[in-house]
């Protein structure tokens, strides 16, 4: 069953039967070129285009067709995701420049890189786990409090005292 977009909205807005693949197959160029052109980032527009197709899923019970368009609602729930992430990523520079993505990292020479892997192995099982998680996996903190299943307030104290621990070991190997 191939529907055009107008077709395909016109169902979701009606809570036909439609299915999250033709949903996928109507949009997912037009959100990813929309979120590449903004952020000029492969891998983050892939990662935005399915989780935002996950998130309407996920909610799809609150697209009210009075207020926007299928397409007006997709787009602005993947912007939102996006300006999330790349707060978050802004955030990471700020804090802990060194802990970028890797594809930032590539400008540390091999010796720091190592000098900073050593650092996180230096930290406590728990402070290390939300670290990796928030800098090497790129997760919110609310799903690295699913994840290690703890509240998020102590996954934020975890991140605090890790970033704390990370500067002073890091500062004294210069």
């Amino acid at each position: 069953m191939n529907l055009n977009k107008e077709t395909l909205s016109a169902d979701v807005n009606k809570r036909e039967n439609y299915s999250l693949e033709q949903l996928f197959a109507a949009y997912k160029t037009p959100i990813y070129q929309f979120v590449y052109r903004y952020c000029q980032d492969e891998q983050l527009s892939i990662d935005i285009v399915q989780d935002t197709f996950v998130r309407f899923h996920k909610y799809q019970e609150h697209f009210d067709a009075q207020k926007s368009g299928m397409k007006t609602y997709l787009f602005r729930m993947a912007y939102q995701l996006m300006i999330n992430r790349l707060k978050r990523r802004s955030r990471m520079k700020k804090i802990l420049p060194f802990l970028y993505q890797q594809s930032q990292r590539e400008g540390l020479s091999h010796e720091d890189r190592l000098t900073v892997q050593e650092a996180i192995q230096q930290l406590p099982d728990e402070q290390r786990a939300v670290i990796l998680l928030t800098y090497y996996h790129d997760l919110a903190q609310k799903d690295i409090s699913k994840i290690l299943e703890i509240p998020i307030g102590t996954v934020k104290s975890r991140l605090h005292a890790s970033h704390k621990k990370l500067k002073v070991s890091l500062e004294g190997n210069e």
